[in-house]
């Protein structure tokens, strides 16, 4: 079908006006006709329980069942997977389909760190199945907007904005408002959970380096020594003599501080790599609430398909940088242990 032809005709004029009056107007409604906002909270809600529990009291972080939501899905797919293995016969779709994604991942990691790939390939398949299925996990029905209201205590400032509290303190400086805390919340929408995830990713990065290297790892951060040869004292006389030591001894000093810092930058490098994740699945999750809220037909469609897209490269990049952060981790420095 030709889309200039017929937007020449005045059908298909008619039809192109009709179709932006109605985007209008759905948007308006979502503008105009809620009360407000929906709220999403940077950190995870707590979910008030009938009873108590001995490790988190009354309440539970509503992140909790998204994550064991997540480990149920893929501890089932492991066990129709083992299932499947034992049948005699043909193997089935199922299960040339599982064994197609995991070689698919380990010949992807073979083409980037050799053999040690099927050392790191627990973990860092690990890491990109849990983060992409908890992606995709959060853009089920009921995510985000099926839970119970609890109070939320607000200030003055905001009461006066909204002015639908429900009751307040003698001094009138807080405010009550019932909040609705949804039951499910995507998991890697919390700093907490992709903090975790990058905790677990450089510790993982040092066992590595220790295992495979030994003591040795210990000269990435504990380098007291000089890269360059011992001069000679027959050949370096006088104040010539004297350079040479001082220039070495400097040397010396500062390789000790570069080694000091690394160990700064391995600790700060969480920081940076759990907020990336954290970024763009909040970032993802900001976005179907507005356009939820703007449009409550057909366009969110859209970009539930790009928050598929987006969940699975997100694991994806996630698992790279681990991979990366192994192999550099297990790469001796032939260099600096040759002397």
């Amino acid at each position: 079908m030709n889309v200039g032809a017929a937007l020449k005709t005045r059908r298909g004029r008619v039809i192109l006006i009709l179709v932006v009056l109605g985007i209008v107007v759905l948007c308006g409604m979502g503008v105009f006709g809620g009360e407000k906002l929906p709220v999403i909270s940077l950190a995870a809600e707590q979910i008030p329980l009938p009873f108590t529990l001995p490790v988190f009291g009354d309440s539970i972080p509503n992140t909790l069942p998204s994550t064991w939501l997540t480990m149920i899905i893929l501890v089932g797919v492991t066990l129709a997977y083992n299932r499947a293995q034992r049948k005699e016969g043909p193997p089935s779709r199922f299960r040339i389909a599982v064994e197609a994604v995991a070689e698919g991942m380990l010949d992807f990691m073979k083409n980037a760190v050799g053999e040690n790939a099927r050392i790191f390939f627990p973990l860092v398949a690990t890491f990109f199945l849990f983060i992409a299925v908890s992606n995709w996990c959060g853009i089920l029905p009921g995510f985000g907007s099926v839970g119970v209201y609890a109070p939320h205590h607000i200030e003055d400032t905001a009461v006066a904005e909204h002015g639908d509290s429900e009751e307040h303190d003698e001094e009138g400086e807080e405010h009550v408002e019932m909040e609705l805390v949804p039951f499910f919340r995507s998991a890697n929408a919390h700093l907490s959970t992709t903090l975790a995830l990058a905790i677990v990713s450089v510790a993982a990065a040092q066992y590595f380096g220790f295992k495979m290297q030994g003591a040795a790892y210990l000269n990435k951060y504990l380098n007291f020594r000089a890269s360059s040869p011992k001069p000679d004292p027959s050949t370096q006389k006088g104040m010539e003599g004297v350079i040479s030591k001082l220039a070495r001894w400097m040397e010396i000093i500062i390789n000790g501080i570069v080694g000091l810092l690394e160990i700064i930058l391995e600790a700060l490098k969480v920081l940076p790599f759990s907020f990336r994740l954290f970024g763009n699945i909040f970032a993802g999750e900001v976005l179907l609430f507005v356009v939820s809220y703007l449009f409550a037909f057909v366009f969110p469609i859209i970009f539930l398909g790009l928050e598929l897209f987006v969940g699975l490269i997100q694991g994806l990049i996630f698992a790279m940088l681990t991979l990366v952060f192994f192999s550099i981790a297990t790469t001796s420095h032939h260099g600096e242990e040759s002397h």
